[in-house]
């Protein structure tokens, strides 16, 4: 798994993840840098800024797919020829079914994932939604009240 996003700072935490790669597109081109690597057969696309999409999407294979886990506002500029040309896909899902998303759950208390958090206590919850319309928020914010000294993290 090939981890990609824009800054250093995000690097510890994709290795964490267990990307056996990282590319910082502060200093590299990551259809460039993926494409070094043979392409790829899919694209995970959890950013929520449609304009970062389309870089990494040059590196898509033939019969590739592109997935998008998040929701922005702004069009995702991405040329029909290129998707028709190589038969290419685009796919969008924000949560499975019901019954999906109790499997996933299902699996997580099995085998001991837990998910990436920042926790904040309910009173900053202006600040929390700003960090994250702003982009600032690592993965996502969790409003706490009260004693949380046991959150998981």
């Amino acid at each position: 798994m090939v981890a990609v996003g824009r800054g250093e700072d995000i690097a510890a935490d994709a290795r964490k993840l267990d990307a056996h790669r990282y590319i910082d597109t502060n200093k590299e081109n990551a259809a460039d840098a993926l494409n070094g690597m043979g392409g790829v057969k899919a694209i995970l696309a959890t950013a929520g800024n449609s304009a970062a999409i389309p870089a990494p999407m040059h590196a898509l294979a033939p019969e590739g797919r592109l997935i998008v886990l998040s929701v922005g506002k702004d069009p995702l500029p991405v040329s029909t020829g290129y998707l028709v040309g190589a038969e290419r896909g685009i796919i969008g899902s924000i949560t499975g079914l019901p019954f999906e998303n109790e499997k996933t759950l299902d699996f997580s208390v099995l085998t001991g994932v837990r998910p990436m958090i920042e926790t904040m206590p309910l009173e900053r919850a202006a600040e929390a939604v700003q960090k994250m319309r702003s982009g600032d928020a690592k993965f996502r914010i969790v409003l706490t009240m009260g004693d949380q000294s046991n959150a998981y993290q």
